[in-house]
């Protein structure tokens, strides 16, 4: 789905943007709530760039990339951490594109969320490539969402891919043990 968010956007610089996890909803400009096979997520569009919402049976979980003031946690390259019986990894980078090519890049990225039936991409007032966008995903037990943050006025984008899941159990020899009936996997 691809909208056009009537406002300006508020996290003009690449650097601007920090990474939250465990945030409560904030204020949305467009939504896309999904079922990926008994879980929910909800792609939140933010003035300030995006909010994912993750909710299964057994627990839940929320991750904010965006302009956030006051916050102390820059955008890291990378996280791993244990959320209850869950695994989150989340990993970003800045690509620089000279002007053509991020002009292309932007709307290669458009086209491919815009036509996703799990994707949400917002342009803002601006320019057409100044833009935020979400695709989820499931498959092998976890759930996954990409976004890109486009910054024109910078030539940058900025990419991250987060990935949320029940880790296999080591059975012995080393070898995947099946997961126990009563645990649901992401």
């Amino acid at each position: 789905m691809l909208t056009t968010i009537d406002t300006a956007y508020t996290d003009t610089r690449a650097d601007d943007l920090a990474w939250a996890l465990g945030r409560e909803p904030l204020p949305a400009l467009a939504v896309l709530d999904l079922e990926l096979s008994g879980c929910q997520v909800q792609l939140r569009l933010l003035g300030a760039s995006h909010q994912v919402l993750l909710d299964q049976e057994g627990g839940s979980c929320s991750e904010t990339v965006a302009c956030i003031p006051g916050s102390s946690t820059p955008l890291p390259l990378g996280v791993a951490k244990r959320l209850g019986d869950w695994e989150y990894e989340f990993a970003a980078r800045v690509e620089t594109l000279p002007g053509q090519a991020f002009a292309g890049r932007a709307q290669e990225l458009l086209a491919l969320v815009a036509d996703h039936p799990h994707g949400l991409a917002g342009t803002f007032p601006g320019s057409p490539h100044a833009f935020t966008a979400l695709l989820a995903q499931r498959g092998e037990g976890q759930v996954s969402w990409r976004t890109w943050h486009a910054y024109p006025q910078e030539s940058r984008l900025v990419v991250t891919r987060t990935r949320v899941g029940v880790p296999h159990r080591q059975g012995p020899h080393g070898r995947r043990a099946e997961r126990r009936p009563d645990r649901a996997a992401l």
